[in-house]
């Protein structure tokens, strides 16, 4: 990438759209695609315009403070790197890259199970921030040893991904004959010619797979195959209470859309709830995160940490989220665009890009504490005309 990149990368779309010109089509497609015929993909990113602000700029708003605090550390900004399998397909070692750009943020990173660095590797070379995501296998043994792992590294949250015990249909990778690591082959021939600087950064970066499963395959049918072994679809809540007895930090399931989930997840002993679809790489027709996350938080009750992931393409959906009862979103896609363009560095300008948005949306909307915005800064669906709101939530808006 020219060194005029950042010119270029004044926006997410626009972020988005350089790596697509980087990336070969099977590999972009396969971080940018959903399941299907991607209506919740899409749904994720449109469903923010179903609110709008209701500025007050007489507030008299001279900074503002994004910072929120989670499980006992203080976030410079409520925006987390959320786990997202192969990032290292987009840049060598892409996980480690992240991570490095989420710790020099003051943010989070949280680590794929499918990741193409160890567990171990990573923590070495970040050593704090950073949380994990493990599934619920069918042998509870490899379950127990990658909470365990963690553990030992120093990873400081446990999210277990509950919507993703089938793998999901991706069309795109089927059409484009995905595979892991990508091959070269005549019908794509032009892709490397068009892609050299990644052909050539990805040429050193030798053996590319899921650095902590054995024997994954390298097609996306044989990934599905060896997946749907591994996985357990018969998952319920008496293993989400098994794995409370095991991880004693925070725990977090990822994949709740339902409020009656949140409810038992307080009874379960579970410490926070992601509001998440899996970007739409699931259950297609299933409802947009952002739309199911006034629920959900009303669910929780402030007894549970609620955090969002889905959709997130600008600072303002960050603001809306906060609004309609978020403790903070996690992002996925675009920080692997980030990747794609400039390894550590772009993930740092996709950062750099949201902070920038929400500042200047907040300080234009006349809120000053990220951790204080609530629904009366919002006309939209569920929320009550200004002016009649509960007193509980005037209260709060003064």
């Amino acid at each position: 990438m020219s060194a005029g990149w950042r010119r270029k990368a004044y926006n997410l779309a626009a972020l988005r759209e350089l790596a697509r010109r980087e990336l070969p089509r099977a590999v972009f497609d396969f971080i940018d695609g959903g399941a299907e015929d991607e209506l919740t993909r899409n749904a994720n990113e449109n469903a923010f315009a179903e609110w709008s602000f209701r500025p007050m700029p007489l507030n008299g708003v001279g900074a503002v403070d994004l910072s929120v605090e989670l499980f006992g550390r203080r976030l410079a900004l409520p925006v987390m790197i959320g786990p997202t399998g192969l990032a290292g397909m987009t840049w060598p070692k892409g996980e480690l890259e992240a991570a490095k750009a989420a710790r020099a943020a003051g943010t989070v990173y949280c680590m794929s199970h499918g990741s193409t660095v160890r567990i171990e590797d990573l923590a070495a070379a970040v050593p704090e921030g950073l949380w994990y995501q493990v599934f619920m296998y069918r042998d509870r043994g490899l379950t127990r040893s990658m909470a365990e792992r963690a553990h030992e590294a120093g990873y400081e949250a446990l999210v277990l991904t509950t919507d993703n015990q089938l793998l999901g249909q991706r069309e795109r990778d089927l059409r484009n004959g995905f595979t892991i690591p990508p091959r070269l082959t005549w019908r794509n021939g032009f892709d490397a010619v068009r892609c050299l600087p990644w052909v050539r950064r990805m040429a050193n970066a030798r053996g590319l797979t899921f650095a902590n499963y054995p024997g994954a395959g390298n097609d996306i049918l044989s990934l599905g195959k060896h997946m749907a072994e591994l996985l357990d679809p018969a998952a319920s809540w008496r293993d989400v209470e098994w794995l409370r007895g095991i991880w004693q930090g925070p725990l977090i399931l990822k994949g709740v859309l339902h409020p009656d989930e949140a409810r038992r997840a307080i009874d379960s002993g579970v410490d926070g709830v992601i509001v998440s679809n899996h970007g739409g790489r699931q259950l297609d027709g299933a409802v947009a995160s952002v739309r199911a996350l006034p629920e959900i938080a009303a669910a929780a009750g402030g007894r549970l940490v609620v955090l969002l992931d889905g959709g997130i393409r600008r600072g303002g959906h960050v603001v809306k989220a906060l609004a309609l009862g978020a403790d903070a979103c996690l992002i996925g896609r675009p920080h692997l665009f980030g990747l794609a363009v400039a390894g550590a560095d772009g993930v740092a300008r996709v950062l750099e890009i949201l902070r920038a948005e929400m500042e200047r949306v907040m300080a234009l909307g006349g809120w000053a504490r990220a951790s204080e915005l609530g629904r009366p800064i919002l006309a939209g669906p569920g929320i009550p005309a200004a002016g009649q709101e509960p007193h509980a939530l005037r209260d709060a808006a003064e």
